[in-house]
């Protein structure tokens, strides 16, 4: 749905009402360019904080793309990279504010701030970790800072593994994919397997299943997919054959139509993918739906179905492939959760439980996915412009728009290239995460 207020905010006469007005002026962002997507392009301020452990790294890594590496910022020309992981005391933290407050005046309209820090629970000394937790916050407060610019700031904590741990996630967030992931932690650590693949079409030769997928998020993931070179296998209801079938036809995917919810319909996937391939490189999880109702007079219908759609399925598909091979050694699970699922929301106790509980479901399997090469990590979208938003009455949608560091909702698209990273080979140190796809909504943040 088209967003007037965004198309006001950005015509020169509008924008000049809007703003003597005191009201938000959202900035379009900047998306990734269909034909040439993944390409790192601007200037890139690099600071650090003295005793950094990464600062090499993340130069090596940022010389070998095509960013453009400056030592001082103009008005309006740059992303900051800051290596804060050396910061252990309390006057040290005086190293992240000189940075920040002499460049942040220059920081790109639509720019990055990206700060690197270790993982505080990998730290043994414990004034060295009550520090790097203190990023958080940094993190959040500068994310609130820079929206009006359409800029994001994000956060990436480091366990082990170094320049592999950080290649992938960094150049993730200084990408266009990244625009209305804000405000997040990133967890890294030593990939679960060896990294191989094209940063281009990182998806070139692997299959993946996408359930949901005849429309709204479900496809823009599975064109995201394609377009990185996979192979889709999309599954949704009966009901949705004909756009299943349309949808996976303009993207040279496989169409199953399938009632997840059925007896049966885990083991069907499975037999259905070891018939295309003797491998599978993801499973996502989109399949979803709403039945909001408040509490006191919700049906046990409404909570059974919706639990059944939201989660048993997802925990049964789960159980059907981890019981074969087909994932091992480089597979992904990426579970679709949601903002109310973090911060909760009226109405929505059975959805606000389903997508908690897909945030349950990537913490508990983590660990032993990773023995197994297989990664898993989740989303949780915030207010994102579909048939479902659309429907929500004027007010309340201007809310979920406005109510946001970038004053605007996302699109599918900016989902789907979140998942795109997470799916990539590139991102196999990228495990047991859930970051919010929201723009920094004020619910939950």
């Amino acid at each position: 749905m088209t967003d007037r207020y965004l198309e006001l905010a950005n015509a020169n006469l509008t924008k000049t009402i809007l703003d003597g007005l005191g009201l938000p002026t959202p900035v379009r962002l900047k998306r990734e360019d269909e034909s040439n997507p993944h390409q790192l392009s601007g200037h890139v301020l690099l600071g650090s904080s003295e005793g950094a452990s990464f600062t090499q790294a993340i130069y090596s890594i940022l010389q070998a793309t095509s960013v453009t590496m400056t030592e001082a910022g103009g008005d309006d020309s740059v992303s900051l990279v800051f290596d804060a992981s050396g910061i252990s005391s309390a006057d040290q933290s005086s190293q992240l504010y000189e940075f920040f407050s002499q460049q942040l005046s220059s920081l790109a309209r639509c720019g990055r701030v990206i700060v690197i820090g270790h993982r505080p629970e990998a730290l043994a000394d414990t004034a060295h970790a009550t520090l790097q937790r203190g990023l958080v916050g940094f993190v959040k407060s500068v994310a609130k800072e820079i929206g009006r610019k359409g800029a994001t700031a994000n956060l990436l904590y480091v366990d082990k593994g170094g320049k592999t741990a950080i290649e992938a996630p960094l150049r993730f967030l200084l990408s266009a994919g990244s625009t209305f992931m804000n405000a997040q932690v990133l967890n890294a650590a030593k990939p679960v397997i060896k990294i191989k693949g094209d940063w281009t079409r990182p998806l070139t030769g692997k299959s993946i299943v996408v359930t949901g997928a005849a429309r709204g998020i479900g496809l823009a993931i599975s064109q995201v997919l394609a377009r990185d070179g996979a192979t889709v296998i999309g599954v949704d209801v009966p009901q949705a054959k004909a756009d299943l079938n349309s949808a996976m036809a303009s993207i040279n995917g496989l169409s199953l139509p399938l009632d997840i919810t059925s007896a049966g319909a885990a083991e069907t996937l499975v037999r259905f993918c070891q018939d295309h391939s003797s491998e599978l490189h993801s499973i996502i999880h989109n399949a979803g739906i709403t039945r909001d109702k408040m509490l006191s007079r919700m049906t046990s219908v409404q909570w059974d179905l919706l639990m059944q759609v939201n989660l048993g399925a997802a925990q049964r598909i789960n159980d059907a492939f981890l019981a074969t091979e087909l994932l091992d050694n480089g597979g992904k699970i990426i579970g679709v959760a949601s903002i109310s699922g973090i911060a909760g929301n009226v109405g929505q106790t059975n959805y606000g439980f389903s997508k908690s509980a897909v945030i349950g479901m990537v913490d508990s399997l983590a660990k032993p996915c990773a023995k197994r090469g297989i990664t898993i990590n989740a989303v949780a979208p915030g207010f994102i412009e579909t048939q479902m938003t659309a429907a929500i009455p004027f007010a309340t949608r201007q809310m979920g728009r406005r109510l946001s560091s970038l004053s605007q909702g996302g699109l599918p698209i900016d989902v789907a290239e979140v998942i795109g990273f997470f799916v990539s080979p590139q991102a196999a140190g990228i495990n047991g995460n859930t970051v919010r796809v929201c723009g920094q909504s004020l619910l939950g943040a």
